[in-house]
């Protein structure tokens, strides 16, 4: 069985991503580097890592592909407090089987979502 280790976003705005994961995490990275340009969080049992890329320009291009999501039993509350802090909104809280979900997208233009715990 695979276990996730990581997620890894690239940019070359790596002081404004790491600014704003900082807030949506509520803590300074756990890992720095900026002379080689990376910052990464514990979430969870995974790491969130910002890293300057060279070959990634601009916005991201296809936004959807992959996302991030966020578990957290407030999705509203969490929602209201991350679009606060500049978090972009594609699609505000909504509730699907029982859930609640909503997306946002990071200064590159990133979707990452907020969900409920899923059920065990």
């Amino acid at each position: 069985m695979l276990n996730l280790n990581s997620v890894m976003i690239g940019t070359k705005q790596i002081k404004v991503l790491a600014a704003f994961y900082e807030k949506v995490l509520g803590k300074p990275a756990d890992m720095a580097d900026e002379e080689y340009g990376f910052f990464g969080w514990q979430v969870g049992s995974s790491y969130l890592s910002v890293l300057d890329h060279s070959e990634m320009v601009g916005h991201t291009k296809d936004p959807g592909r992959v996302m991030i999501n966020f578990e957290t039993p407030q999705v509203k509350e969490e929602f209201e407090r991350i679009k606060a802090l500049g978090g972009v909104v594609i699609k505000a809280p909504y509730e699907m089987e029982g859930g609640w979900i909503a997306t946002l997208a990071d200064p590159d233009g990133n979707y990452f979502q907020l969900v409920s715990p899923m059920e065990q």
